[in-house]
Formats: C-alpha cells, structure tokens, sequence
C-alpha cells in the first residue's frame, strides 16, 4: 500500500477545476494524506477580521491538486474513499457576506434592500470533547455542537477544457458542500479529461444542510483517502455511497431542477443496480428516497437523493468496491 503526504505550499493552490496543471500523478489504490487550506485562506482568526478587508476576490476556495491519476481517461469512473477527515486547527470561522446566503438579496436575487452586515463568527474547537463552540456576537449566550467534519469541495476537471470557479458545483463534483462528504464514505465520479485531475477542499468543521447563511465553520483539514480507478462505467453525475445509503447529487439552478437531477441520476443507478425498467425504479424512488439539500447559496444549488440500504434488496455497487475500501482503510498505518 503506497501512501503519499503532501502538504501544498500557498502558490500551489488551485482556484479552479479544469486549466490547472497537475501538481502530482498518483496510482490508483494510492493512499493520499493531505492538507487543505480553509474557504477563507486562513484569513478570518479574529471576530474583527471582515470578509470585505481581508479577502482577495477570486482567490477564495483554494483546492488541494488537481492529482493526475494515472490510467484515467474519459468515461472511466474516479474512486475517493473519505478514510479520515480530521481538524488541522483549534478554531474555524463562519461569516455573512454581502449579497450572499440564502436569506438575502443577492447580485441575482435583486432587491432594493441593503445588504445584510457582515460580520465574523470563531468557533473554538475542542478536540478532546470533539466539539465547536458557537458564541453570540451580542450576547453571552454559548453553545457546544458536536463536530461533524465534511469536505466541501471534492470534483474533478470538467469536459470540454473547461475551467470552472472551485465555488462552483456541476456534473463533475465541484463545490457540492454536502454534510454526506464525511469520512467513511466513498464518492464516484466520471472523469473527463486524461489523468482525471481531481483536488480536494474547503473543509468544514460542522454545516447545516443547505449551508443557509453561505458559510459553515470553514476550517483547514487533514485528508487521508484511498484513490482507486473503475474502467468505463462513468456517472453522469457525482454519487456517494456509505455503508448505509446510496447518494446521489445534483446541482443546478433554480432549485427544482437540482432536485431533479440528482432524483434522475438514482433512477438510473437503482435500473443498474436491480435491472429494472425506468418507471419501476421511478415509482421505487418514489416511495423510499430522502431529499436533503447541500446547499442554496452557490453558484449552482445542490440538492441529494439519498435511499437507506436498508430498503433495497443486497447489491454491490461498482463490484462492492466501497465495501473493499473500507476493509483496505483498517489497514492504513496510523501516521
């Protein structure tokens, strides 16, 4: 089992998916211990530190990579097990942001209201209780919540040469933040451009689903995951899949048409799954899936079909690789 540690310097973040050179080739059944900066470039310690003075348009978001996986080429299917996602900080930052969140006027939402203030928010962590704090700005009032970390960011180089924003999520992964990226799970992702080009990012310490005010606890994050390759057999769109649910994302705008994206996308994993007819899984879904939203605040929206295991009848997604890499995970050396 070859493990690799890389740590980026700042120069080598990347800020968009697609158009970026490959920082390192890897082999599939690599395992990858890495390091991500937080949304916020490690910018936001203090409440007195606002995003207007302290961050650089568009050098937000930074990514990990892109990795060059070697034998990947387009159509294939990219494997990322989340083995281990662990806080690289005592504290993580949340904000608002001027015409950004999902309860304010924003630059496409266009309202005669001022902008909501911004202000910043530091959440202490506390490792050994594996909690982070949440303190009022006006107020005494604190409250402990357990920590949940997720990656935010997880995608890789779009087809067609394409360069997106890292803040944006699509077909090919992006800036999904689903609290369902969390260690014990393994993503899919159908790879576009030789090599694949995947890069990780944008940890967070805990989120809400829908990420309503834009911001979770952004946090800098240590990152071991496995990387392993599927010949052929790509998703259309990313899929996650745990050791209770199958996962499914879709992100789009308006907001109904993510939802149904991501409904579309496990019709067609359960027809693979089960071979059924198109309007069985259709009714199927219907009756047993789980619609939680990612987010409502980027740049598309992504909303999750998400079906318990539980339902369905034994089945081995892509060969029972999730199950395979959960085994190979036990097996890591601890660092």
């Amino acid at each position: 089992m070859e493990v690799v540690e890389f740590r980026p310097e700042p120069e080598q973040f990347a800020w968009t998916f697609g158009g970026v050179a490959p920082i390192r080739r890897v082999r599939p059944g690599t395992v990858l211990r890495l390091w991500t900066e937080d949304a916020f470039c490690g910018r936001l310690r203090t409440t007195s530190d606002l995003p207007s003075s302290a961050l650089m348009m568009p050098f937000v978001n930074p990514q990990t990579g892109p990795f060059y996986v070697e034998g990947a080429e387009p159509g294939d299917t990219l494997v990322l097990h989340l083995v281990d996602l662990t806080p690289a900080r005592g504290w993580g930052a949340s904000t608002t942001i001027p015409f950004f969140g999902g309860l304010t006027g924003t630059d496409r939402t266009a309202t005669l209201q001022p902008p909501l203030p911004e202000r910043t928010w530091i959440y202490e962590v506390d490792r050994s209780r594996g909690t982070v704090t949440f303190s009022a700005l006006t107020s005494e009032f604190q409250l402990d919540l357990p920590m949940a970390p997720m990656l935010g960011t997880v995608g890789v180089a779009p087809a067609a040469y394409e360069a997106r924003s890292a803040l944006v999520p699509d077909r090919f992964g992006g800036n999904m933040d689903t609290p369902e990226m969390r260690a014990g799970v393994t993503c899919y992702l159908g790879v576009n451009v030789e090599g694949a080009l995947f890069s990780i990012g944008d940890g967070h310490y805990r989120q809400g689903e829908g990420e309503a005010c834009g911001t979770a606890v952004e946090g800098a994050m240590d990152v071991t995951l496995i990387v392993e390759l599927v010949k052929g057999r790509a998703p259309l769109w990313p899929r996650l899949e745990s050791d209770t649910h199958l996962i499914t994302v879709g992100s789009s705008r308006p907001l109904e048409d993510a939802w149904r994206i991501s409904q579309v996308e496990m019709v067609s994993w359960l027809s693979e799954l089960y071979r059924l007819e198109t309007l069985d899984s259709y009714q199927l879904l219907s009756q047993i899936s789980e619609a939680p939203l990612a987010n409502v605040v980027d740049v598309n929206y992504s909303a999750l079909a998400k079906i318990a295991k539980a339902y369905l009848p034994p089945a081995t997604a892509y060969d029972g690789l999730h199950r395979h890499l959960r085994e190979l995970a036990a097996q890591i050396p601890t660092s």
